[in-house]
């Protein structure tokens, strides 16, 4: 009888070639640093179903409109959810497809959620998807609490992005 070599509890899964083609950006959200001054940000689950991940990985994904909103459930625990992130159906799911624009909730733990949603919440700050991406194959959304610029303030920081390019053009002569 040949024995098996024991497996350390902390063995890394392998990744397997399959998983390697789904790294990286998928989708991501270029208005919002145009639109929003990010204050923090935050790597984080999303739930979704079958086809909804079959459509991610073919890169059918728009967040131009996705906002989060933390909303409280039955339980009276706090919950985050992203609203109006567009996931395109996927064609051969047929009958069990998904909605593409239904609200999806967002993996945060407890004291992440205390931390980084509520405060915002508070302070009337939005909290607006960047990206999305996959990470060990696992779809993740890297969500930010941003303020809402208004158009003065993007006048501005365009005129100072200027003047700085200019500076440097300028040293470099």
């Amino acid at each position: 009888m040949a024995t098996r070599p024991a497996r350390s509890k902390k063995a890394k899964r392998k990744k397997g070639p399959e998983l390697d083609q789904f790294e990286g950006v998928i989708a991501r959200n270029r208005q919002a640093k145009h639109n929003y001054e990010i204050l923090d940000t935050l790597e984080v689950g999303v739930m979704l179903a079958g086809s909804e991940i079959k459509s991610v990985r073919n890169g059918k994904v728009v967040l131009q409109d996705a906002f989060a909103r933390v909303e409280q459930n039955k339980a009276g625990q706090w919950e985050v959810w992203l609203h109006g992130l567009d996931i395109a159906e996927y064609p051969q799911a047929s009958m069990n497809n998904h909605l593409p624009k239904r609200p999806r909730k967002l993996l945060l733990k407890r004291r992440q959620i205390e931390k980084f949603a509520k405060p915002a919440m508070d302070k009337s700050l939005t909290l607006v998807p960047l990206d999305m991406h996959f990470k060990r194959g696992i779809a993740k959304l890297t969500l930010a609490v941003a303020k809402g610029r208004k158009q003065h303030d993007n006048r501005e920081r365009i005129k100072a992005d200027i003047d700085r390019r200019e500076m440097r053009k300028q040293m470099r002569h």
